[in-house]
């Protein structure tokens, strides 16, 4: 039986595997059989996470992490969970292989998924004009008029990629102005490729074989008028994949996995969750990481807690909590006993 098994294999997947790994808790990290790496293993460059003056390519970090955790001891599997039993004291993962593990603790840290805009032609058209992967499919839309729906960052971020090929891009948003940051807002409104088409929503996607246009409706007034187009991205969002936990773990009104406060321990006890699932706020790389951080050190002490407790979960949590979490009252006489 494992100590901890760390299901998904984003920064917080890996980034808690480095952790547990370098504990010597041997962790299991089960990667997804075609997603493995999350969301950054679709993303170009990655600026804004530290250590990195020159920006590093989505995967090329992805792939050190997994490196990074590797060479502490961590194993990584890659198969697709399908079952969990994540009460008792030993936790049970069945995978898509038939294969089952236990382990002591899980940590889950699935991420989140590309929200979809459930309008016609959508799926019928994904793969064949429709894409949610800019650096995935930009390549196949040289000299092509194509269109992206979104008006975050990742919605300028794919736009502004895709003028390396498209010979023209719309951004199509539903608003008069963007929620993106203004550094994103810039560069896309400073790109002579990219033209936006505010006030708008997508309400059906036109062609046979593959895309040929959209059919838009405007927020303002109702009307409806067709825009030709090669290929459309779509970059609104993303939910929570806690499709395994429902009925298993509590969750918050946005759909995420609920934790205990500032920690990650959730629901159950041995079970701790990190990353985009835990997260409906900030979501990214870096809070990500340092998330999965947590994760790690709660199992740690968790596991340590069990030990102590000869094997009983319920009462393994009630010693973690009750030595990690500390009385405001006892912390405010100490902080005024110390100023005095």
């Amino acid at each position: 039986m494992r100590n901890v098994i760390i299901i998904g294999s984003g920064p917080a997947g890996y980034t808690a595997a480095i952790y547990a790994a370098r504990a010597n808790l041997e962790p299991l990290v089960i990667a997804s059989s075609v997603e493995a790496g999350g969301e950054l293993m679709n993303t170009t460059d990655v600026e804004n996470y530290p250590g990195f003056p020159e920006g590093v390519q989505g995967p090329d970090l992805m792939t050190k992490m997994q490196e990074q955790a590797e060479r502490f001891g961590a194993e990584v599997l890659y198969d697709d969970v399908i079952d969990l039993d994540l009460t008792g004291s030993t936790k049970t993962v069945t995978l898509g292989s038939g294969k089952v593990h236990q382990a002591s603790s899980v940590i889950f840290a699935t991420g989140s998924a590309y929200r979809k805009l459930g309008v016609p032609g959508e799926e019928r058209l994904s793969g064949h004009g429709v894409s949610w992967c800019a650096t995935c499919d930009g390549f196949f839309f040289r000299e092509r008029t194509i269109a992206v729906v979104g008006g975050g960052d990742s919605a300028m971020e794919e736009a502004t990629f895709l003028t390396r090929f498209a010979s023209k891009v719309y951004v199509i948003h539903r608003k008069d102005s963007l929620r993106a940051s203004k550094i994103m807002q810039e560069r896309a409104f400073t790109n002579e490729k990219i033209e936006f088409v505010w006030n708008s929503e997508v309400e059906d996607i036109l062609g046979g074989d593959a895309v040929t246009g959209v059919r838009l409706r405007n927020t303002v007034d109702g009307s409806t008028s067709e825009l030709a187009l090669d290929g459309l991205f779509v970059a609104i969002g993303n939910d929570p994949r806690t499709h395994l936990v429902h009925g298993k773990l509590s969750l918050t009104p946005e759909g995420t996995i609920w934790v205990d406060g500032r920690s990650s321990r959730t629901s159950e006890a041995g079970v701790f969750a990190a990353g985009d699932v835990i997260d409906p706020t900030y979501r990214q790389a870096i809070t990500a990481a340092g998330s999965g951080t947590v994760a790690a050190l709660d199992a740690e002490h968790f596991l340590a807690a069990l030990e102590q407790a000869g094997g009983d979960a319920q009462t393994a949590e009630d010693i973690e909590v009750a030595t990690e979490t500390p009385d405001p009252e006892t912390d405010e006489a100490e902080t005024v006993a110390a100023v005095a």
